[in-house]
């Protein structure tokens, strides 16, 4: 008896491979794309979208699989990686920025995409409007263009005697924040320095120089590569004695002086419950 029962015990163990891989090929498929390393999005950004995924019923190797593709600040590499996930045929894309959001969109017009980041959807040709994306693009847009000559003139209230400001850029995401800044600084009498950076390097020189331009503040642009870094940029206005402003609220508790805009955090997990939703059924074209 008791051998009958091992060799059917043998059995039962060998069906559960089995088993697991017919319950995985039944999962929903997420896409993560995101222009940046999976260490440097864990905290910000993967660990709270697992966050708003959980909260609406799904967790990641239970009922949900996901296939990350990272382009380490390599941003020529996004579209490449986009074709691969729709190659892979996920049940969605999750665009970690409008900057990935682009060759996303570029890449399949009938797998939905969901995103969330600092650039205007509308001009970049992601949805037909805010409140009714249409087609197979919808997320979160926190519209950093209109926000950056309110940060601007936040900054200056707090260093009145301030006539010149830094303005750290990324030139590959979103350059019509500069245009709006230009146009704020006139109205303020104020004249602006801007530096761009691509590099960790870039970062060190930035700051170098600002110092060296004598600027009375710093504003950081948006860009997802200045998030990921809000510690070291924080660590390097201290380091200057440059009072500086971020658009993101994680910016002030790494240490930086002030921060004008939304949570890192709070996006990043309202990204997952945008996800599941479409999971569900929601057509992307609604879910705004």
């Amino acid at each position: 008896m008791r051998r009958r029962e091992f060799i059917a015990s043998l059995a039962g163990a060998a069906a559960l491979p089995l088993v697991a891989q017919a319950q995985q090929a039944t999962m929903p498929v997420i896409g993560f794309l995101s222009a940046q390393s999976a260490e440097l999005d864990y905290k910000d950004a993967t660990v709270p979208f697992l966050s708003g995924l959980k909260e609406t019923g799904y967790v990641e190797g239970q009922n949900v699989a996901l296939e990350y593709r990272w382009a380490e600040n390599q941003i020529d590499r996004l579209p490449a990686l986009a074709a691969d996930l729709v190659r892979r045929r996920v049940a969605v894309i999750v665009a970690n920025g409008t900057t990935v959001a682009v060759p996303a969109k570029a890449a399949t017009t009938t797998i939905p995409i969901v995103f969330a980041g600092g650039g205007d959807p509308v001009a970049l040709g992601l949805v037909a409007s805010l409140n009714r994306p249409g087609a197979n693009v919808t997320g979160i847009a926190n519209l950093a263009a209109e926000l950056a000559p309110k940060q601007l003139q936040l900054l200056h209230e707090s260093i009145p005697n301030a006539a010149r400001f830094g303005v750290l850029t990324n030139p590959a995401e979103l350059t019509s924040v500069i245009a709006e800044l230009q146009a704020a600084a006139r109205t303020l009498g104020l004249q602006l320095f801007a530096v761009d950076a691509r590099t960790d390097g870039d970062l060190e020189m930035a700051f170098a120089t600002f110092s060296q331009q004598r600027v009375g503040a710093v504003l950081v642009g948006p860009s997802t590569f200045f998030i990921r870094r809000m510690e070291q940029l924080a660590t390097l206005a201290v380091r200057h004695a440059l009072p500086s402003l971020f658009g993101f609220r994680e910016y002030a508790l790494a240490g930086g002086l002030m921060s004008y805009g939304p949570s890192v955090g709070h996006q990043a997990r309202q990204l997952g419950i945008y996800t599941a939703r479409i999971l569900k059924g929601e057509r992307s074209a609604l879910a705004s």
